[in-house]
């Protein structure tokens, strides 16, 4: 397997710039998830590493070769698209194989790459079958066997789970994790489901509109947001955000005013903290329904969405924020009943008024 490396790398279809200049390292065996909104750039970038979208300037190297102006059947890449792209007229055996019988490989090599790859999709019962007689799944697992017979030196998947149900989603994200470890590749992976993202990834890049807003695990992502961005799309339900005023309280931290009238004193941990209007984050999870906290806000209830294992209520501020909150499966509150609820300081990010986060909370420090 490769690793991956892009410098300075930019895309542009005639005066518009998709991608703005990408500097990226993926380590050899890694598993790295683009993730952002649509039209953010995310699957234009995997076109590029697959050599589907030419780069207009910029360098891309695979495994230390300079790959920037190589034709994509050279590159030692294999894709996976969002549409299966199988042969309906060929059975799964046939699909799987079929592009290394274009290549001029021996049938003994293919039969033998096709069984290995069916072996470990659990494909062997439907090597007979075509496209038409299988499920969502099972048609997705085809498309990656044909991935996996061409041994390439980089996997590359466009959103593969988008078009299956929730439940077949959640199987195949297991799955590829699973095939991950097998294999020990390199893979990069595109979705816009933040949740996929998190759960499968070794490393997450966050983009938006061609450039990249952050890189780091998932955990890295989750509790050291670098702005408003990569705080409010990472996360779900996502981050609640409130407009605060900042003043220096003693050495070392620094009071905020919360929507209300209540305060909060905040660690700065050797940050520079200006004082003024800024954004205060806090995370559902993180803020108490029981009214536990280094702050207390009451605010009326105008949506409860009991979900079995928790309930999210969603609480109109003073101000007239909403501020979520993730509670017990058992915990009851109707709307328009008042909810007292509690912020810890350690779980709190503060954001300045470019949006650039100055504290972010300390629940890993």
């Amino acid at each position: 397997m490769a690793d991956v490396s892009l410098r300075g790398v930019k895309k542009q279809f005639g005066s518009l710039s998709v991608i703005k200049g990408v500097d990226l390292d993926v380590k050899d065996g890694e598993f790295c998830v683009f993730v952002g909104p649509s039209g953010c750039g995310k699957s234009t970038l995997l076109r590029m590493i697959a050599g589907l979208e030419d780069i207009s300037s910029g360098e891309l190297k695979i495994g230390g070769a300079d790959m920037t102006k190589v034709g994509p059947s050279e590159r030692g890449v294999a894709m996976v698209f969002q549409s299966y792209a199988l042969y309906p007229h060929m059975t799964v055996k046939e699909n799987i194989g079929f592009g290394l019988k274009m290549t001029g490989h021996s049938k003994a090599l293919i039969e033998e790459r096709t069984a290995k790859a069916a072996k470990m999709l659990q494909l062997n019962a439907l090597l007979e079958r075509k496209p038409g007689q299988l499920s969502g799944g099972q048609r997705q697992r085809v498309a990656i066997g044909r991935a996996i017979v061409r041994e390439p030196e980089v996997f590359l998947f466009d959103e593969p789970l988008s078009n299956l149900d929730a439940a077949l989603r959640v199987q195949m994200r297991t799955e590829l994790s699973g095939l991950h470890q097998d294999l020990k590749a390199t893979m990069i992976y595109v979705t816009h489901d933040q949740v996929e993202a998190m759960t499968m990834a070794d490393k997450i890049v966050v983009l938006s509109a061609g450039q990249i807003e952050q890189v780091g695990s998932p955990l890295e992502l989750y509790h050291r947001p670098r702005n408003l961005f990569v705080a409010g799309f990472i996360g779900s339900p996502k981050m609640n955000f409130l407009t605060v005023n900042v003043t220096p309280a003693e050495a070392g931290s620094v009071s905020v005013a919360l929507p209300g009238g209540a305060t909060l004193t905040l660690p700065t941990h050797g940050a520079s903290v200006k004082a003024g209007r800024m954004t205060l984050g806090i995370r559902p999870e993180h803020i108490s329904a029981k009214g536990q906290g280094d702050a207390v806000l009451s605010a009326p209830v105008h949506l409860a969405e009991y979900l079995g294992s928790e309930t999210l209520f969603f609480l109109t501020l003073s101000d007239g924020t909403e501020l979520a909150v993730k509670a017990d499966g058992l915990a009851s509150a109707r709307p328009g009943e008042v909810m007292t609820v509690g912020l810890p300081a350690a779980a709190c990010h503060l954001f300045d008024e470019t949006g650039l986060a100055v504290i972010n909370g300390d629940l890993t420090r």
